[in-house]
């Protein structure tokens, strides 16, 4: 459980993330970061299970 609790961390920066949306010309929502940061997860994940299946320990650009 405390694996499943680590693995889903926020893993983007914030203010980053304001920034470009700012940038872009837009508001960003309270929740927005979250959100991105779960899909980022979700990335990370089906990666992780393509090296493997490709019998690899390290995960590559491609592997998104």
């Amino acid at each position: 459980m405390a694996e499943e609790n680590k693995l889903r961390e926020v893993v983007v920066i914030g203010s980053k993330l304001k920034d470009a949306v700012k940038a872009l010309g837009c508001q960003s929502s309270g929740d927005l970061v979250e959100a991105v940061s779960e899909k980022v997860h979700d990335m990370i994940v089906d990666a992780v299970e393509r090296a493997k299946q490709n019998g690899r320990a390290t995960v590559r650009p491609y592997d998104l």
